[in-house]
C-alpha cells in the first residue's frame, strides 16, 4: 500500500476519531470482546477501504482480452451446478418471441 491511503487514514482517524471510538465501543458490546481487540480490526477495514476508493473498477479498465478472460470464468465456475442444457429448439426466435418474432 502506498502512503497516500495510509495518510488519509490517518486523517480520517483524526477527523473521525469519537465516531471510531463509539464504533470500537458498540463492537466491543456485541462481540463481548475487549475494545483494544477490536481496534486493529477496524483499523485493517478502514484501511481496506480507503485504498478501495482509489481504484477504478474493472469494467472502466478492463481490456476486451480481460473482458473474454473473465467471462469465460464466470460461465466455467457455473459448470460444476451441471444445469440442463436448452435444445435449439428452446432458444430459437420463435420460441422466445412466438408471433411477435
Amino acid at each position: 500500500m502506498n502512503n497516500q491511503p495510509k495518510s488519509l487514514v490517518n486523517e480520517l482517524e483524526q477527523i473521525y476519531i469519537q465516531d471510531i471510538q463509539t464504533i470500537t465501543r458498540l463492537l466491543a458490546q456485541i462481540t463481548n470482546r475487549n475494545p483494544d481487540e477490536i481496534k486493529p480490526h477496524l483499523d485493517t477495514m478502514l484501511k481496506m477501504l480507503v485504498q478501495l476508493q482509489g481504484e477504478r473498477p474493472f469494467y472502466e479498465t478492463a481490456t476486451p482480452q480481460e473482458w473474454v478472460t473473465a467471462f469465460q470464468e464466470w460461465v466455467e465456475s457455473h459448470r460444476e451446478l451441471n444445469l440442463p442444457t436448452l435444445s435449439d429448439t428452446a432458444i430459437s426466435r420463435e420460441s422466445i418471441y412466438g408471433e411477435r418474432g
